[in-house]
């Protein structure tokens, strides 16, 4: 009896003499710092209008995005997140869907770049 005891307390020392992090990495809590941010891209050429701004007060984050739907109206999204109440966000459409009955031909990009170097040797077959 005396050694399944005097087993169980070296068991149960060697357990809590173990750090609770095996790798020994301290953690460290910094405080929560304030920030904000936007962007916008606008490429009438390529068709494409979005953009992102963002606000926090270290503990709580506010902003919005928008972008073109392919249908014509403007997508917005509002939102605001924390650690208590998750994200939380609203979404409203400017504008009316547009369908066209007839559409047009593929939209396609002719490459900007246009290489002005030539090989430096002509490769010819090998078969006659």
């Amino acid at each position: 009896m005396f050694k399944q005891v005097a087993a169980i307390l070296l068991t149960v020392g060697v357990v809590l003499a173990f750090p609770t992090d095996p790798y020994g990495q301290p953690v460290y809590k910094s405080e929560p710092i304030p920030y904000n941010y936007a962007y916008g891209v606008k490429d009438d050429y390529a068709g494409t209008d979005f953009g992102h701004n963002e606000n926090s007060d270290g503990s709580t984050a506010k902003g919005s995005y928008n972008v073109a739907l392919p249908d014509g109206r403007i997508q917005t999204v509002s939102y605001v997140a924390d650690h208590y109440n998750g994200y939380q966000a609203q979404v409203s459409y400017k504008g009316e869907a547009q369908y066209p009955h007839q559409y047009g031909p593929a939209v396609t990009f002719k490459p900007q770049y246009q290489p002005s170097y030539q090989p430096s040797y002509q490769p010819q077959p090998s078969y006659q």
